[in-house]
């Protein structure tokens, strides 16, 4: 990436799939989108049977067709290259290039995904039709940018994943000796003699190894970005100029490293969907956001997400209009450049008939399309806010909490003091903790410029390079203060235990070390001396160069260090030895941010159950302030809100938003 991605105004619309669709409906649709205003449609994402039907032989008539309509109603659009779903001739033709799952079964044909990332006839026939695509649409004016594939995260075991992972460890390690050094395969007698002997991480008798398995997922995320990066030089090779995407989704499983998959794309985007009905919706709004920010270093692309539905299990619970359209400008407030859903239309069949839409099946006659008007609108309101500032950053964070896709695998290697501890899960409960006491944060890479932020977060980095070490360390010499919780950089980058008390990757700078970890049982707690809860990781602390902040109150570690503190140069270290519980994390993260200096955006605004963001634009900062609560409140200072005209003094009614540009930073919030 170099320059922060600026299409100009904020993007609106999303996937449009016209080939479900008669010529009729295209025509409505079109008349809908110009109802709705809005400026760019997704096309072609799952298109790659009726782009090629048969191998080689392409028919774009249609979609030539499709896109001349867009451009005449002022409609952009981003093209995708269909790779994510090959056709069932492809499957027949090249059985070789099926995944293979880790039991050693094929998958056939029957859904999308169905290709085996590292097979050479897979890899051609992904180029073939990028570079088909790039040809013919590559300069066209319409043309907002390029989505390449869909959702990269295909995991294949088979035979060509075998010969790909070989070539990745050897140019990895060089030798085989280095590789059983590194592995640690002296255990259980694991000593490899050849290359040859490795395998892809497939069903075994018993526990992988963990070096092994924490490889694999490096080669798979750099084997699919070889994959992606194919097809984006052959879309340059064609000529085309336009911005270059592929959309990250972040469930509850991770197989790319964003950080260095960010950096080979021109502008990043993500597929974002709420995981709860409940208020940490909002949260997750938040936390996706500045995660996908963080990675793209300024604007992003919100490439998709649902107008009407929330999927929880088995569930598919309403999205309400208000929340669609607060969740809509969350995401902008946080950086992103559109507001863009997956679809325009419902499907009236197929595998996710049920998945909502900005145009629902009861039609445009509905209260679902008139709050997708109600947005347009909004969105148009508030167009100059999409100018990114001529330097520095878009949100101005102090507060920096690492990501580390490779501490979310290492954390996923089997028979752990307990296997409970999710990486994700404790990444969120740092972000939700600052969130509720009104503060915003960045992510941050190990390694990365941690010069702006006064308090930096690292939860549960379970692996960790000598090098991320001495980072850490030189940004608390420096000033910075530090919290480090359970269950970081207790191994290296290898899985190998650092031996002589944990964590030993940080023993030194903590001050402090652990000789036992006592787990928890799921529904155990452990109260601290001060009244925090701590739960499902403890540790026997002995404090060395640090003190104690806060005791273990009951159970065998009663009277031992749970919390200890450590001043190191200019700063401070903080280390956390248990997981405390929600509510304990979020005192003790906001009394973190207290003692680091750094105050929330707006003072009192969380107490009322208000969300304040600040986003730095190109003519003014403007002021995102979001009503999640169910009382009245007044905001008082100097600006005006874009979207109702009010200035000085702005009244906001629940569940309702305003977009301020400033004048001064002096906002002040109460009950009204």
């Amino acid at each position: 990436m170099s320059a922060p991605y600026s299409p100009g105004l904020f993007l609106f619309g999303g996937d449009y799939s016209p080939e479900q669709w008669s010529r009729e409906t295209w025509v409505e649709d079109i008349a809908l989108m110009t109802r709705a205003k809005v400026n760019t449609a997704t096309i072609g994402v799952f298109s790659w049977a009726m782009l090629e039907p048969r191998e080689g032989e392409y028919q774009a008539e249609w979609l030539d067709e499709v896109i001349g309509m867009l451009h005449s109603a002022g409609i952009g659009f981003f093209l995708a290259t269909p790779t994510a779903s090959p056709p069932p001739w492809f499957t027949l033709a090249h059985p070789e290039a099926l995944p293979i799952r880790p039991d050693g079964s094929r998958v056939l044909h029957g859904s999308r995904d169905t290709y085996a990332i590292s097979a050479p006839a897979y890899r051609s026939g992904a180029r073939g039709i990028a570079g088909y695509l790039a040809e013919r649409y590559g300069k066209h004016p319409g043309l907002r940018g390029w989505h390449v594939h869909n959702e990269y995260g295909t995991i294949d075991y088979g035979p060509h994943a075998a010969r790909a992972f070989r070539e990745w460890l050897a140019k990895k390690y060089s030798t085989i000796e280095n590789l059983n050094t590194a592995w640690y395969t002296a255990f259980w007698s694991q000593r490899y003699g050849a290359w040859d002997e490795i395998l892809p991480p497939m069903q075994t008798q018993y526990l992988h190894n963990p070096a092994h398995l924490v490889d694999f997922k490096r080669f798979s995320s750099d084997e699919m970005l070889a994959a992606y990066t194919e097809q984006k030089e052959v879309i340059r090779a064609a000529g085309s100029t336009a911005p270059i995407t592929t959309n990250f989704m972040l469930p509850t499983w991770n197989h790319l490293e964003q950080w260095s998959w960010s950096d080979a794309q021109d502008v990043v985007s993500i597929d974002h969907y709420l995981d709860t009905t409940g208020r940490d919706g909002e949260t997750h709004v938040a936390y996706g956001s500045d995660l996908t920010r963080s990675w793209a270093s300024g604007p992003w692309v919100l490439m998709e997400q649902n107008a009407t539905g929330i999927r929880v299990g088995d569930r598919l619970f309403t999205k309400e209009p208000d929340r669609m359209i607060r969740n809509s400008l969350g995401y902008i407030a946080r950086g992103s450049q559109s507001s863009l859903f997956f679809q325009w239309r419902a499907s009236a069949a197929g595998s996710e008939v049920w998945h909502g839409a900005l145009v629902p099946h009861a039609g445009a006659d509905t209260k679902v399309f008139e709050t997708v008007v109600e947005l347009g609108e909004i969105l148009e309101k508030i167009a100059e806010v999409a100018a990114p500032p001529a330097d520095g950053v878009v949100i101005d964070a102090q507060i920096g909490i690492v990501w580390d896709a490779e501490g979310w695998w290492s954390l996923e290697t089997p028979h752990l003091p307990t296997d409970e501890v999710n990486y994700s899960d404790e990444v969120r409960a740092a972000h939700r903790a600052f969130w509720r006491s009104g503060h915003v944060v960045d992510f941050i890479r190990p390694g990365g410029d941690a010069s702006r932020y006064r308090l930096l977060v690292v939860p549960a980095l379970y692996a960790m390079t000598q090098a991320t070490a001495r980072w850490l360390e030189s940004f608390v010499e420096s000033g910075g203060h530090l919290v480090v919780s359970f269950a970081t950089g207790l191994t290296d980058e290898d899985q190998r235990i650092v031996l002589g008390g944990y964590p030993g990757m940080l023993r030194s700078l903590l001050g402090a070390h652990a000789e036992q970890i006592f787990p928890l049982a799921d529904d155990e707690t452990i109260a601290l001396g001060n009244g925090w809860q701590g739960s499902l990781w403890t540790e026997l602390v002995h404090v060395e160069s640090a003190e104690t902040i806060a005791e273990y109150g009951s159970g065998a570690l009663s009277g031992h260090p749970a919390i200890t503190r450590r001043d190191v140069g200019a700063g401070t270290v903080t280390y956390v030895s248990t997981k405390l519980v929600q509510s304990s994390l979020d005192a003790f993260l906001a009394e973190a941010a207290r003692d680091a200096d750094v105050s929330p955006l707006l003072a009192g605004a969380a107490e009322l159950q208000v969300e304040a963001v600040r986003r730095r634009g190109a003519r003014a900062d403007y002021l995102f302030v979001f009503n999640h609560g169910d009382r009245n409140v007044r905001l008082s200072g100097t600006g005006v809100d874009l979207i109702s005209g009010a200035e000085s003094t702005i009244r906001l009614l629940p569940r309702s938003v305003a977009v301020i540009r400033e004048s001064a930073p002096d906002w002040s919030i109460d009950q009204d």
